[in-house]
């Protein structure tokens, strides 16, 4: 029945062109993350072109990244025949290479542009969550990356989920458990978290960014082990031990790991690069708050240093408003020296809107 009721992975075609659903899902992803980025952006003044040239150059960067990543880890596959490399279309992609290769356009964009990576990320971060959600669904339509064995009862007794979503894990006759859906929950949780605290002023800039790092590494940990296609290696089996140790609280909701072949390998990387990007992460913040890194706030304006002088034309602006609007004579009285009356002097200079200032500086 399932495999009768599975989503075609084939959208349309255009002739001999077949356009995957997969695509159009990961497209809209991207076209989301930017949105919402630039939503924010829009607070800080920023041009949205600045986020549009981002997802433009990082996109690209992200799925070259993708490919090595998955590449690297699986060269036996390719050794034979280098040239498989480069056939994507068949698949061989990790989230973890696109997101260094995401970073590291970034960077070197934002350097570029003279706004600081921090900050910039920021703004980004709520929208790779969104990105990552809505792209974990291509994963759904092309019956991938899913988990170990369940049962139906499970899929639609436990969790209530619809047909199309439990007619979909039906693989090969077995219902697997809906990875890409427990991964696309997460990042909604993590989405509003975001949203909540990121204005509190006990958060500095950079940590919005570090902080989605953390976040998103607690749950691949956890549900990778669920899944049975999993990049692994052989390591110590000390360390194998620990990380099922770690993940062991999952089997107190009734999860049980899916199966990796040790002939593959004992340690899943995906597990053993969230253990190692929380740790960093936790460290970075440290670090960069007792070196004096992280004194601006989260909600501080953003200015390029590019924009040569700017803060220097900003006060000028302000200076200058402040004299031409000190020489307007008033009609039918001459002006009181100024220390004829400090209360007049208060009350003349409370007379300017309130805000103004920041608007400037915003």
């Amino acid at each position: 029945m399932g495999a009768l009721l599975a989503i075609d992975p084939i959208a349309f075609k255009i002739g001999s062109l077949s356009v995957h659903w997969y695509g159009l899902i990961l497209g809209l992803g991207a076209i989301v993350g930017m949105l919402i980025a630039m939503r924010e952006g829009k607070r800080f003044g920023l041009p949205q072109e600045l986020f549009m040239d981002i997802l433009l150059f990082g996109v690209p960067s992200a799925i070259i990244c993708a490919r090595i990543y998955y590449v690297a880890f699986q060269w036996d596959q390719y050794k034979n025949d280098p040239l498989k490399v480069f056939a994507i279309w068949e698949g061989g992609i990790a989230i973890y290479g696109a997101l260094i290769g995401a970073v590291i356009c970034a960077v070197i964009y934002t350097r570029i542009k003279g706004y600081s990576f921090w900050r910039i990320a920021d703004l980004c971060a709520p929208g790779l969550l969104a990105g990552q959600l809505i792209g974990r669904w291509g994963n759904f339509v092309n019956q991938e990356a899913y988990g170990g064995e369940t049962t139906e009862g499970f899929l639609r007794g436990t969790l209530h989920l619809p047909d199309f979503i439990v007619n979909q894990m039906n693989v090969e006759g077995i219902y697997r458990h809906p990875t890409f859906l427990y991964e696309s929950c997460w990042n909604i949780v993590g989405i509003i978290l975001i949203f909540i605290i990121r204005r509190r002023k006990f958060v500095r800039a950079g940590e919005i960014f570090i902080g989605y790092f953390i976040w998103y590494a607690i749950g691949r940990f956890f549900i990778e082990a669920l899944r049975t296609d999993s990049l692994a290696f052989h390591g110590p089996s000390w360390l194998a031990s620990l990380i099922h140790g770690m993940w062991t609280p999952m089997t107190w909701f009734g999860f049980q790991e899916g199966y990796l072949d040790p002939a593959y390998g004992n340690i899943r990387i995906s597990q053993l690069l969230a253990i190692v990007f929380f740790v960093v992460a936790i460290v970075l913040i440290i670090v960069r708050r007792k070196n004096g890194q992280a004194n601006i706030r989260y909600s501080d304006p953003i200015v390029s240093s590019k924009i040569q002088n700017a803060p220097a034309a900003i006060d000028e602006k302000h200076r200058v408003e402040g004299v031409s609007a000190e020489s307007v004579p008033t009609h039918g009285r001459t002006h009181a020296p100024e220390s004829a009356d400090p209360a007049s002097a208060d009350k003349s200079d409370s007379s300017a809107p309130p805000g103004e200032d920041s608007a400037r500086k915003e």
